[in-house]
């Protein structure tokens, strides 16, 4: 999920109506998030300002579990590298002194902080160890639960760093996660192609009759097309089910349900090119994000005062 995302210029990043100054003197861990998941690191800037970093923290995390099956050549070396981030973790609730790194000392002080709940972390790292493997998936069903494992689960974890616990925001929140997750691995099909990794369930692949020889060389099949499609529309509909719930989501929850925009844009986008995940135009930047992000967090805020009859919280 990381290869999605694009670095952005300064202008681009800070959302419409920020301070002069928003993107300048990043942290170590904004700055790396900005580089690497530009999706992720517009959405936080939507966040109050005092939750910002713990977000930036987040999602550094993220990137580095995520990005282990590109960074080494064998299984059991990425197996080594998430048993490190398994063992920085453990240090976070058995009061051990955080690991020297860019990433784990600022994870630790979030994680003791908000006391965030382990088991989300365990079951991100756990889900990361699928990545290692590069057979797809068997069913629809089990890249569902890779997206909810991976996206949803961190959304999980943003949702208690905003301190929002109603149930309708962590059902909305698991939509949001999985939608976009789906919307991402197809934004990245070109990535993962070149790279001899296919994360298009076998079912699907067997049904719509994807020859795996056209999926190496990047070429534009209708099967090829029928898969994304069939991919696509699940992807829309964890978005549309997450839309069900857009006037019980407290205001500053907004940030942790930001990625949707940039899911459905993508969505939009991918039906244009009629499926095909390896069309050029995808490959293009959405330059106008920040503005969609700043409209969709002002209609969020906006629904809620009308669902409310008032201001809200």
């Amino acid at each position: 999920m990381t290869r999605e995302t694009r670095k952005g210029s300064s202008r681009s990043d800070a959302p419409p109506g920020a301070p002069p100054g928003a993107t300048a003197g990043l942290s170590p861990v904004a700055a790396l998030v900005r580089r690497h998941d530009r999706d992720r690191y517009q959405s936080a800037l939507f966040a109050p300002a005092d939750r910002r970093e713990a977000l930036f923290a987040l999602y550094a995390f993220n990137y580095e579990i995520a990005r282990v099956r590109e960074a080494v050549t064998q299984p059991m070396l990425g197996q080594i590298r998430l048993q490190w981030w398994r063992e920085a973790i453990d240090a976070a609730y058995t009061g051990a002194r955080p690991r020297r790194h860019v990433v784990a000392g600022p994870l630790v002080d979030v994680i003791r902080q908000f006391a965030l709940t382990r088991a989300h972390f365990e079951r991100m790292i756990d889900t990361r160890e699928r990545d290692l493997a590069d057979a797809p998936p068997a069913t629809l069903a089990a890249l569902e639960d890779y997206a909810e494992g991976t996206s949803a689960t961190l959304l999980y974890l943003v949702l208690e760093v905003l301190e929002v616990s109603e149930p309708n925001a962590a059902a909305a929140a698991r939509e949001v996660g999985i939608g976009y997750a789906l919307a991402g691995l197809l934004r990245a099909m070109p990535f993962q192609a070149r790279a001899g990794r296919c994360y298009i369930p076998a079912e699907i692949g067997e049904r719509t009759g994807v020859d795996p020889r056209d999926y190496a060389a990047l070429r534009d099949t209708a099967p090829l097309r029928a898969a994304s499609a069939e991919i696509a529309e699940v992807a829309a509909g964890h978005l549309a089910q997450a839309e069900l719930h857009r006037h019980d989501i407290p205001r500053r929850a907004r940030a942790a349900m930001l990625p949707a925009v940039v899911a459905k844009r993508f969505l939009t986008r991918l039906h244009r090119a009629v499926y095909n995940p390896f069309a050029p135009e995808l490959a293009a930047p959405d330059t106008l994000q920040s503005w969609r992000l700043f409209a969709a967090a002002l209609r969020m805020t906006l629904s809620r005062i009308a669902g409310e009859g008032g201001p809200g919280p």
